[in-house]
C-alpha cells in the first residue's frame, strides 16, 4: 500500500557535527561540504532553493543553479525583468538553501543581493551553449504568453537573426552575487535530533553557536 504523507520518514544516521569541528570560516566549511557532495556525484549538486520578498512582504522561492562561490559570496544568472529580478530591485535581501539529501546535509545562506559586473555576466554568458545564449533572448521570462509558440517562435527567428558571428548578451540578463551574514550548515541525525550549526556575521567577525533541532 502507498503509505500516508505523514507516514513517510527517514531516520537520519550518517554522520555528525560538533561546533569544534568546523572552520572558523564558514566560506571555508562550505567549500569542504561543497567538495564531499561533488565527490559523492549528487545529481545538480548545485541546485539550490533561491528565496526573495515581494514589495508587499510575501515570500517567493524556486530553484537557480549555483554558478561560482568564493568569499565575496554565491553567484547565480537569471533575467533581471524576472519576477525574482524585479523583487530583487525592489528588496535587494534573500536566502538560498542547498539539500543534499544523500549526505543528509542542507545549508542555508541569507544575505544582501547585488548585480555582479557586466564583465562577469559577459564572461559567463559566453560560456553557455549556443542555444542557451538564444534562450535568454527568447523568453520574456515569468511574463504571461498565450503559448509555448510565442518562445519557440522568438527562438527561431533569433536562431537565423543570429547564425552568423557571435551573439550579444542581452542587457535585461546577467549574474547576481549573494554576499553572506548568515549561514546555518545542518547536519540530520537520529529521532529527528539534529546537529545545526548557525554562522552570524557581527562586526565583521563570524559567530559560531549551535541552534537546537
Amino acid at each position: 500500500m502507498v503509505p500516508s504523507i505523514a507516514d513517510i520518514r527517514i531516520d537520519y544516521r550518517l554522520r555528525s557535527l560538533n561546533e569544534n569541528e568546523v572552520h572558523a570560516d564558514p566560506v571555508v566549511q562550505f567549500k569542504h561540504w561543497w567538495d564531499e557532495a561533488v565527490r559523492s556525484e549528487i545529481t545538480e549538486v548545485n541546485a539550490m532553493t533561491l528565496a526573495t520578498v515581494t514589495p508587499e512582504g510575501r515570500p517567493s522561492a524556486r530553484i537557480v543553479l549555483l554558478k561560482g562561490f568564493d568569499e565575496n559570496g554565491f553567484v547565480f544568472f537569471t533575467n533581471y525583468q524576472s519576477r525574482k529580478g524585479k523583487e530583487l530591485e525592489e528588496n535587494p535581501h534573500g536566502a538560498i538553501v542547498f539539500f543534499w539529501k544523500e549526505l543528509e546535509r542542507q545549508v542555508r545562506i541569507e544575505g544582501g543581493i547585488e548585480k555582479v559586473s557586466e564583465q562577469e555576466s559577459d564572461e559567463y554568458y559566453h560560456s553557455r551553449p549556443t542555444g542557451s545564449q538564444i534562450g535568454a533572448w527568447a523568453s520574456p521570462q515569468s511574463d504571461v504568453i498565450a503559448s509555448r509558440s510565442v518562445i519557440e517562435n522568438n527562438y527561431s527567428a533569433l536562431e537565423q537573426k543570429f547564425s552568423t558571428g557571435e551573439i550579444p548578451r542581452p542587457g535585461h540578463w546577467g549574474g547576481y552575487v549573494l554576499r553572506p551574514s548568515m549561514f546555518e550548515f545542518w547536519q540530520g541525525r537520529s529521532s529527528r535530533l539534529h546537529d545545526r550549526i548557525l554562522y552570524s556575521l557581527e562586526n565583521g567577525n563570524w559567530n559560531i553557536s549551535r541552534l537546537a533541532p
